[in-house]
């Protein structure tokens, strides 16, 4: 059992930036491997980026490439999401999921989920 809480969401202007966290409790946050999705009103949950147990390896998708950066220290159990030139087409709840094996692209088989967080770009 991991239980996520997502924060740090909310209304910035177009070219600016937002820094998203994730903080775990409970289970061993260490063993999973934590990806960001997102999901605007009237889309599909989409994928966004993603690092395994270690931090070794960040996975991006392409419409956040070059903007985003995605961290996680092991020690705070917390995962972070830096999200810099903001547009508006990134307006969209946040959620963080944890997955223990697995690709990280597949978000309808991650195990865990937080709540998520809004974010809001307007222009």
């Amino acid at each position: 059992q991991v239980h996520l809480v997502e924060s740090g969401g909310g209304l910035v202007q177009a070219g600016g930036s937002l820094r998203l966290s994730c903080e775990a409790s409970e289970g061993t946050f260490s063993s999973y491997k934590i990806g960001w999705f997102r999901q605007a009103p009237g889309n599909e949950r989409e994928f966004v980026a993603a690092t395994t147990q270690s931090g070794g390896t960040r996975y991006y998708a392409d419409s956040v490439k070059g903007r985003a950066f995605i961290d996680r220290d092991n020690d705070k159990k917390s995962v972070y999401l830096q999200i810099n030139s903001l547009k508006s087409e990134d307006t969209a709840v946040y959620y963080c999921g944890a997955r223990f094996f697995g690709s990280v692209y597949e978000g309808d088989r991650y195990d865990y989920w937080g709540q998520g967080t809004q974010v809001t770009v307007s222009s």
